[in-house]
């Protein structure tokens, strides 16, 4: 499926692709326009289709990522809110033993996320993801979403990796489609990011729904190397 051979640097996103994604769609979706509901007086109903209406406007734009924007835009504290269900915060089972084998490989693996410094500091403190991964990178800290071009010309420059020996990870599609404009030559989409959500099909990257397959060809890679 991947030429493990070619890979030096491996970019993981992580909502969806290392955590599981039913607790982000469940708090946006769900648990904030119930909140939300309950502090405004409108009902949940209208809340979801209120909030519905300006997600996907905003999908793919840093605000859509961002909690002080939400904040300021809702006048709640998203994070306190988030809080409240971080118990559904979990790293997908497959991911220790895929995050294992990439490090003792020995290869460069280096975590890049939309979310924003406070949803990724929360989910480090809920998940064990800083035992696996040193460098741990919110787009946030650029200004640009790994939609935009121009984010993936600055983290080349602060990582200095080399876009023909790179492996990328995500489960959005926009998203690797960005990835391959600028040039990472190895791409690989999640193809079930949300456990509670049936597996998309996916024909434009090659996509797993178990990391566990990959297991064998990473260590054998680095044998060989």
């Amino acid at each position: 499926m991947l030429d493990w051979a070619n890979i030096d640097t491996v970019l993981l996103d992580m909502d969806g692709t290392l955590l599981d994604l039913h607790f982000d769609n469940y708090f946006w979706l769900e648990h904030l326009p119930k909140r939300w509901s309950e502090i405004s007086g409108i009902s949940t109903e209208e809340a979801k289709a209120q909030l519905k209406a300006e997600y996907d406007v905003l999908q793919g734009k840093l605000e859509w990522y961002c909690l002080d924007y939400w904040g300021k835009r809702l006048q709640l504290p998203i994070t306190e809110l988030k809080r409240e269900v971080m118990h559904k915060i979990a790293m997908r089972a497959d991911v220790p033993d895929f995050l294992t084998a990439l490090k003792k490989s020995g290869r460069n693996i280096v975590l890049v996320t939309n979310a924003h410094p406070g949803s990724l500091s929360l989910k480090i403190e809920r998940t064990e993801l800083s035992n696996y991964i040193s460098e741990l990178i919110s787009t946030h800290e650029f200004g640009v979403t790994k939609e935009s071009q121009a984010l993936w010309h600055k983290l080349q420059a602060r990582l200095g990796f080399n876009p023909k020996r790179t492996l990328f990870v995500d489960d959005s599609l926009p998203i690797l489609h960005a990835a391959k404009e600028f040039g990472i030559a190895h791409l690989l989409a999640v193809a079930n990011p949300d456990s509670q959500l049936p597996v998309r099909s996916i024909t434009e990257f090659p996509a797993i729904t178990d990391y566990t397959v990959l297991l064998d060809e990473i260590l054998l890679a680095s044998r060989l190397a």
